[in-house]
């Protein structure tokens, strides 16, 4: 299934293919040609690839006492470090960092249910994701989930180097569910996510997740 911000960027790639195979066709020698042709091919096959959107399924099994927090995205967990959140919680959490390179599922999804308190875009810089700086360098936007246990749960969409656009669906004041679609980024990116302190996280440095489905961590109340 091919995620609807990819459709319109598609089909304008596919008329440059095909503009691009004609005039290489009536241009160039026929063995170039067939190289150039066999490049577009590849090259469009990959974006299709990178457009993907597969179905996922959470099924929040509720534990008492805890609260669930799944990974919002496909990647590979880049950091897991205490830091200041000086934008809205104004106090230490664990921060949870995922990467996503070209390769991965690019949607964006809820890591929790409740309703969003917060929302900000912030336009920035497009340095490579990883970096540490990047997290406030970059465009980024920050979101804040409030659960109904009353954690507040904060996740920012940051972009990367090849990244030129973020998609943000999320709106302040709305109730939404853990695993639905707040967003996209479009190429290379990366996701934070901050959890109080007393999380008890499920994940390290270096591990790939799936969004939707991983769980990285437990709230206990």
């Amino acid at each position: 299934m091919i995620h609807k911000e990819g459709i319109p960027f598609l089909v304008y790639t596919l008329v440059i293919v095909l503009l691009l195979a004609i005039f290489s066709f009536l241009l160039l020698s026929r063995l170039i040609c067939i190289f150039v042709s066999i490049f577009l091919i590849v090259f469009y096959i990959f974006l299709i690839f990178f457009f993907r959107n597969p179905k996922r399924n959470f099924y929040d099994i509720h534990e008492k006492n805890k609260e669930i927090i799944i990974s919002p995205v496909d990647g590979k967990i880049m950091d897991v470090q205490q830091i200041f959140e000086n934008e809205f919680l104004k106090k230490k959490h664990i921060c949870i960092s995922i990467f996503m390179s070209p390769f991965n599922v690019h949607v964006n999804r809820y890591p929790v249910s409740g309703k969003v308190i917060y929302v900000k875009y912030h336009p920035g810089k497009y340095m490579i994701a990883w970096l540490p700086k990047s997290s406030l360098h970059n465009e980024h936007t920050t979101i804040v989930v409030e659960t109904n246990k009353g954690n507040k749960i904060l996740f920012r969409q940051i972009a990367g180097f090849l990244a030129r656009r973020i998609i943000l669906y999320a709106k302040k004041n709305s109730i939404v569910k853990k695993g639905n679609e707040f967003g996209f980024i479009k190429f290379g990116s990366r996701v934070d996510v901050f959890l109080p302190l007393n999380s008890i996280i499920f994940v390290k440095k270096g591990e790939k997740v799936i969004g939707g489905k991983t769980k990285i961590s437990i709230i206990p109340s």
